[in-house]
């Protein structure tokens, strides 16, 4: 079977194609930009690729005519504050694009949405559940809760609050009740469930078999880690400081976070679990779900992270658009140093980042995050996704990935952080040496005066870190 798989580039989209292709389907991968999506080789020859921005209408003509089955897993919430509207907009085109082909069968990953008042966050769900029921396929929505796996922006949240908090003092929504479910059995449930006629326009809710509230969930995870943690409710916690406290504490952002207090509000509890004895499905407890999330961590698997997603780097252009560093109107900071070993050089600068730090100056990185934070940048909060490897459209702290080449010993990086101006960190091997260049596009007055404040740090940070890189002592 010909499968549609949007949104593969994101958290879920990542872990499902290869399930989709050991099935035997040939799937057609939609990105916004295929400079940033890396399948394994292995998949290369089972798989199209085609470039598609659901928003925009015409380029949905690029989706084939002959497919059988398609999954929509596309969501906005974090990438637009107007993110209600744009994801109506998109599963309207989507679903009039599916007309035109010849798809018998469409599976909608959606939230669970049982209270009869919902957050935005859910209503979006609902409206774009809504939508694609009016096409002339079948299609069948399932509706999950919170979502646990490595990588997973709930799983991050709630890492985060539990090992970065002996004591916590928190919003009374960490009384409410919801199902956890483990992304494994997610991932189950969507690729067993394409082409069972009996979830033909039918919706499901999918979860775990417990139902906790945020707090045990919480407490359960410090068990699991073997931490000891007291957490406090108060009712005096208004949204709007529940979301200051989320994103300063937690690595999601603000407006994730935002949309995420609006939501924990409300009980996210399965109606039933039909759809666990029409597929024969018995999905794993909480803990379970935890412990194998850890074991991924500590093994350096992670597929996939939500922190990785299209809609979490902010760019509204493809990375593309950002690999051709210009040169005109910009600073540069260019430094070389020749490397003592070639190869344990090129480690040094794929291991840069995350957990490793930037090798020299590691205090200053970090006071630099804090003040991105403050004014609502990443910060050096999202890490890096894994130890060893490094992929185009990855994030690294603060930074986004555009080119990277661990044969050729390039890897270029675009600044995420709040700056009046654009920036640039390159690092290349080139006749034996290291060579480390930094460019920056000033906007206005405040972009030039921004980089005469910062050289006289880059004088002292990117000497020492380019120092460290070539030293021939791999981190």
């Amino acid at each position: 079977m010909k499968i549609l798989l949007t949104g593969a580039t994101g958290y879920i989209g990542k872990r499902l194609l290869p399930l989709l292709v050991d099935q035997g389907h040939h799937v057609v991968c939609t990105v916004r930009d295929k400079a940033r999506f890396n399948p394994s080789k292995s998949l290369l020859n089972k798989i199209d690729i085609i470039e598609v921005d659901l928003l925009d209408a015409e380029s949905l003509e690029h989706i084939p005519k002959d497919i059988d089955g398609a999954f929509y897993l596309v969501h906005s919430m974090s990438a637009s504050s107007d993110y209600a509207k744009l994801e109506v907009e998109s599963a309207a085109n989507f679903r009039k694009a599916m007309d035109k082909t010849n798809v018998q069968h469409v599976v909608y990953l959606s939230g669970i949405i049982n209270e009869d008042e919902l957050s935005k966050h859910l209503t979006s769900r609902k409206n774009v559940e809504l939508e694609l029921d009016q096409g002339k396929y079948n299609n069948t929505t399932l509706r999950a809760g919170i979502i646990i796996g490595s990588g997973s922006a709930s799983f991050e949240i709630i890492r985060d609050l539990v090992e970065k908090l002996p004591y916590m003092i928190t919003p009374k929504w960490l009384n409410t009740r919801c199902q956890p479910i483990g992304i494994s059995d997610v991932l189950q449930f969507l690729s067993q469930s394409l082409f069972v006629e009996e979830t033909y326009n039918k919706n499901f809710d999918i979860g775990g078999p417990d139902i906790l509230t945020y707090k045990e969930m919480l407490l359960d995870f410090a068990k699991v880690r073997g931490l000891k943690r007291t957490i406090h409710t108060v009712p005096i916690m208004t949204p709007k400081l529940s979301s200051y406290w989320l994103y300063f504490v937690t690595s999601t952002s603000y407006r994730l976070a935002t949309a995420l207090v609006n939501s924990m509000k409300i009980e996210v509890v399965c109606r039933d679990q039909e759809i666990n004895t029409i597929l024969n499905i018995t999905p794993i407890t909480y803990i379970e779900a935890l412990n194998k999330a850890f074991t991924k961590i500590e093994n350096n698997e992670i597929i996939s992270s939500w922190k990785d997603a299209y809609s979490s780097s902010g760019l509204k252009s493809h990375i593309s658009d950002f690999i051709q560093v210009p040169t005109f109107g910009c600073f540069k900071d260019l430094r070389k140093m020749p490397f003592a070993d070639r190869e344990k050089c090129i480690e040094k600068v794929w291991g840069i980042g995350g957990k490793n730090g930037w090798y020299f100056g590691d205090f200053l990185w970090k006071i630099r995050g804090f003040m991105d934070k403050l004014v609502g940048g990443p910060g050096l909060r999202r890490g890096r996704t894994n130890l060893d490897t490094i992929d185009v459209g990855d994030s690294l702290d603060f930074w986004r990935v555009l080119y990277a080449d661990k044969e050729e010993g390039r890897l270029l990086l675009h600044a995420e952080m709040k700056l009046p101006g654009e920036a640039w960190l390159e690092f290349k091997i080139e006749d034996n040496q290291l060579k480390q260049t930094a460019t920056f596009r000033p906007l206005g007055l405040a972009g030039r005066l921004y980089w005469y404040a910062v050289l006289p740090f880059h004088g002292l940070i990117f000497n020492g870190m380019l120092k460290s890189l070539t030293n021939g002592e791999v981190k």
